[in-house]
């Protein structure tokens, strides 16, 4: 017997402590992903449900259609309201290599939000 085979083991074990608890860090980190995301989701479902706020916004989105106006916040709110639970799911099961993917995705969606705003507002 070697003093490596039985002793390395045991000590790298010991210190992988978030074996097993995949989930629980997911759960973690879309609840704190919620948390930072509930004033700007609020506000969207808030314009949303609201055709008349269309009038705070001065310019483009003044022009546009109510139905185009609720269109849009309706969009951002569902790209909100999934974001923590992309990112929980991403943190629980995927790979770095999917979490990278993932996190591109989501900054092409922040990208396209920002886009729309731009287009619509100003």
């Amino acid at each position: 017997m070697t003093s490596k085979g039985g002793y390395g083991t045991q000590r790298e074990e010991a210190l992988d402590i978030s074996e097993g608890k995949s989930g629980l860090w997911g759960a973690l980190a879309g609840v704190i992903v919620a948390a930072l995301i509930a004033v700007p989701l609020s506000a969207a479902f808030a314009f949303a449900t609201h055709p008349h706020s269309q009038q705070l916004f001065a310019g483009r989105l003044e022009e546009v259609g109510s139905g185009g106006y609720q269109f849009f916040w309706w969009l951002v709110t569902l790209l909100l309201a999934a974001l923590p639970f992309l990112v929980g799911f991403g943190v629980a099961k995927l790979s770095a290599k999917a979490l990278i993917t993932v996190g591109a995705i989501v900054a092409l969606f922040v990208i396209a939000i920002v886009v729309l705003g731009q287009l619509f507002v100003f």
